[in-house]
């Protein structure tokens, strides 16, 4: 492939993305990662450039509805997808269950994980709810049901968000009472008194 001389001009697209809801209209060089959208265009810095290389976690959303690694995906390529970020989780001022597990747990420390590690537990707990094993899971678990959360479980599916701190045995808890609540039929809880 030979390089091309085209203006910087040619090499942007007018776009629109839907982030927390709300369409967003810009006009983006073709390179900009959503990561770089959201903090430098949107002013949403919960997401963090952490490794920038997928291997932290630091910068995980939601796009449509599966957590993916924000400093990995071109925004050019969001364009028709609910991209969901820290800030878009709580409902006005209630918090997401998550969010408020992770508070009353302590689950944090330094707090620069905390937004990617937040997005990615409530990932994994739909994943685990439509059934989608992971290394841990056992060979003879029902595929149609959803995967039984176990420590293990918990700790394997967020091994992807690292935590400088080492926060986890918190962050682990707070996921396990989200979970407790949402297996109990109180979605809306799960943190302890």
């Amino acid at each position: 492939m030979e390089p091309t001389n085209q203006p910087a001009a040619e090499q942007r697209s007018a776009l629109v993305l839907h982030i927390n809801g709300t369409p967003q209209r810009l006009t983006l060089d073709h390179r900009t990662t959503l990561l770089d959208v959201l903090r430098e265009h949107l002013g949403l810095i919960g997401a963090k450039k952490g490794c920038d290389h997928g291997q932290c976690g630091a910068c995980t959303v939601l796009v449509d509805g599966r957590r993916a690694n924000s400093c990995l995906l071109l925004a050019v390529a969001q364009e028709e997808r609910q991209i969901t970020t820290v800030e878009g989780l709580a409902e006005g001022e209630r918090l997401h269950p998550l969010q408020a597990a992770f508070l009353e747990r302590d689950a944090l420390q330094c707090g620069y994980c905390t937004p990617g590690q937040i997005c990615s537990a409530v990932g994994m707990l739909r994943e685990v709810a439509d059934g989608f094993p992971s290394h841990v899971t056992p060979a003879t678990a029902d595929p149609t049901a959803p995967v039984e959360l176990s420590t293990d479980e918990i700790r394997e599916r967020m091994s992807g968000n690292l935590c400088r701190c080492g926060a986890y045995p918190r962050i682990v808890e707070a996921v396990e009472d989200v979970a407790a609540a949402a297996a109990a039929g109180r979605p809306g809880q799960g943190v302890s008194s």
